[in-house]
């Protein structure tokens, strides 16, 4: 999914809007990947950059953006010059934009993410503030399996009280 695409014509402040504005500069390097080597690069993307952004704290600036970029194409075998050609372009805009329709179309408009499929049914989340590890993320996991097989089940949600840790 994409947060650009999906807040685009919702109420959402000036900065919310300007930082979905920087994602979808991601995923316009991800969606060139996928389409020129195979979308077998779409995870091992989101990784990287995800690692990147979220684990190592990098900021959200064009300059920082575009060495994340360069540095996880590189990471996964590719040319760091995809990144300088397809952030600004609009190439791929409309790929996105039926991936996140076909996508959002399983969970409905008021989801954010992750959303995950299992099956026929699609659902966001699970949100985790900490990363569950050997048998915890198995455990997790079959819950998440559990849950999916009921066509009526739809959600389970509290407020977050702690912020997201990545060790």
């Amino acid at each position: 999914m994409s947060l650009y695409v999906l807040n685009e014509d919702k109420d959402v402040s000036d900065d919310y809007r300007v930082s979905s504005a920087k994602g979808q500069q991601l995923i316009r390097v991800i969606a060139a990947a996928a389409d020129r080597h195979g979308e077998e690069y779409i995870g091992r993307l989101y990784t990287e950059f995800g690692t990147r952004l979220h684990n190592d704290g990098r900021d959200r600036e064009l300059g920082t953006l575009l060495a994340i970029a360069e540095e996880s194409l590189e990471a996964v075998g590719l040319d760091k010059a995809l990144a300088a050609e397809a952030m600004d372009s609009t190439e791929y805009d409309e790929a996105i934009r039926k991936s996140h329709n076909e996508g959002i179309t399983l969970v409905g408009q008021e989801v954010g993410t992750p959303v995950i499929r299992v099956g026929a049914n699609a659902f966001f989340g699970p949100v985790v503030t900490t990363i569950p590890r050997g048998e915890d993320a198995g455990r997790l996991w079959d819950g998440v399996l559990l849950v999916t097989e009921f066509d009526d089940f739809f959600e389970l949600k509290r407020s977050r009280t702690r912020r997201p840790s990545f060790d």
